[in-house]
């Protein structure tokens, strides 16, 4: 049965749409299993159309797409599901909205976030910063074995994301966790494919 939180990729906003489908598509050729599309500044329409395109490119390889806190969006598109933040509307809020087949994710940093997160439906949780990270400026930084600490207490699947690269894959707790979101690594590699086939390998 496939893993469907193995390989998350996650988009950089500041890349222009014909760069980033075909970085996309190596990605997702290489072993990227779903992705998430974060936009913070994009308008509502650049957002939707954006997210409408990456939804064509995907369902071809039938990897999901996770719409990043615009629940209106992934609504209007299709995808498979969201994933919010802390400071967004609470998972219970959302999980009313959308129809139960949807996937919902959240960002949590505590053992805390992560009981409350389970205990309100969400699918899977992204617990972070595991690494120092560039991608978001205020993330803080996991205290060491807290990652472990919180895939044990939840049964939902934990993805570790923050600063995740091949370099440090192997500090990770493989077989505590469900998975990686990666955002640098895969989005500026120079071989998208290539990246995304190394980290398979050390995941499995």
């Amino acid at each position: 049965m496939r893993n469907t939180y193995a390989l998350n990729l996650v988009t950089e906003e500041s890349v222009p749409l014909e760069k980033l489908l075909p970085i996309i598509e190596e990605a997702v050729k290489g072993g990227v299993t779903i992705v998430q599309l974060r936009e913070k500044r994009s308008t509502g329409k650049c957002f939707y159309e954006k997210a409408k395109s990456v939804k064509a490119l995907l369902d071809r390889y039938d990897v999901p797409l996770i719409i990043n806190d615009r629940v209106d969006i992934a609504l209007a598109v299709g995808a498979a599901g969201v994933h919010v933040g802390q400071d967004d509307l609470p998972l219970v809020a959302i999980r009313k909205m959308l129809p139960s087949s949807m996937i919902v994710g959240i960002s949590t940093s505590t053992m805390e976030e992560a009981k409350e997160a389970e205990k309100n439906g969400a699918s899977y949780i992204g617990v972070g910063s595991v690494f120092t990270t560039k991608s978001k400026a205020d993330a803080s930084l996991l205290p060491k074995g807290d990652l472990e600490k919180i895939a044990e207490a939840v049964s939902i699947p934990v993805v570790a994301i923050g600063g995740i690269g091949l370099d440090n894959m192997k500090l990770l707790p493989n077989n505590k966790i469900a998975g990686v979101a990666v955002v640098s690594a895969i989005m500026k590699s120079k071989n998208p494919y290539d990246a995304a086939v190394a980290f398979r390998k050390y995941l499995e």
